[in-house]
């Protein structure tokens, strides 16, 4: 049975990409292991890919959208999961999301239905559901009438949970004055100088077409900050911009604003003056060119 291939530097990719029979069509998978509507749609994607035998002409070819920036930003990959349909290096249709019926849907309109049975295999769209208040009391009331004994395994870390708070606490205090460090902040993969990814290259290069003044966090040197500010924003990717300390978005999202308002931005401008001298970096502080 056909299989969900891991592809993880972009010489592997054109290599693969390229061997492929021009009538074999290519599922192409931009994920990032942290999110999980990610780890969602790999358990689909593999229930999907079972379904054919391994000679069919199909191949899932499966990225990490972070690790490599410039395939992603060739497909216009802005959020992940992302799922690309290829056939002979052209784009048949492209499926954002984690819903696994548009997923199959899509798979089968170009290759046709596997030999499995894929409607009651694939795990349905996340769903949240509130947990019984009468089980969960029932539950407490078991619990507390165990006692573990000296032969019983640790299953706990020996730190308190309130540690964990305190840290994030802080760590949540530290972002909001990061965001707020200058009037117009850009959290990117790099330096304005040095771009790390073409998104954040390309954001950088829209804010300085525009004459933007702005101040910058490289991401790429501190990890705390990277993973906090996700869940801070509740936005997944980067390059992300914020105005006045609240966010705008990401790559996409900045130039679709200056597309729609001639006036986005502008009293952060070099003429406007309400950016400061120039870019600086939040985490040095030191005045930089941007």
């Amino acid at each position: 049975m056909a299989s969900v291939q891991e592809i993880t530097s972009e010489s592997a990719f054109q290599s693969q990409a390229s061997s492929l029979p021009p009538d074999t069509l290519a599922v192409i998978y931009f994920h990032a292991p942290w999110a999980a509507p990610c780890k969602q749609m790999s358990v689909i994607l593999s229930t999907l890919a079972s379904t054919y035998p391994a000679n069919a002409p199909i191949s899932f070819l499966a990225l990490d959208a972070e690790e490599l920036p410039e395939i992603a930003e060739q497909y216009d990959v802005s959020a992940v999961p992302f799922i690309v349909l290829q056939r002979e290096g052209k784009v048949l249709e492209t499926v954002s999301g984690s819903d696994a019926a548009k997923v199959r849907a899509a798979v089968e309109k170009y290759a046709g239905a596997g030999s499995g049975d894929t409607k009651s295999s694939l795990p349905p769209a996340q769903t949240v559901t509130k947990p019984s208040q009468t089980n969960g009391t029932e539950t407490a009331k078991d619990l507390a009438a165990y006692a573990p004994d000296a032969s019983d395994p640790k299953t706990a870390p020996e730190y308190s949970s309130g540690d964990n708070e305190a840290s994030k606490e802080e760590l949540n205090k530290r972002l909001g004055e990061l965001v707020k460090a200058a009037p117009v902040m850009l959290f990117m993969k790099g330096t304005p100088s040095s771009p790390q990814c073409g998104f954040s290259r390309q954001t950088v290069g829209l804010l300085r077409e525009k004459g933007i003044r702005y101040g910058f966090f490289n991401i790429l040197a501190d990890d705390e900050v990277r993973q906090g500010l996700k869940e801070y924003s509740d936005w997944p990717t980067f390059p992300q911009l914020y105005v006045e300390g609240e966010l705008v978005g990401g790559l996409d999202i900045v130039r679709e604003e200056f597309e729609n308002d001639p006036e986005f931005l502008k009293e952060h401008s070099v003429n406007g003056q309400k950016g400061g001298p120039g870019a600086a970096s939040a985490q040095t502080q030191t005045p930089l060119a941007a």
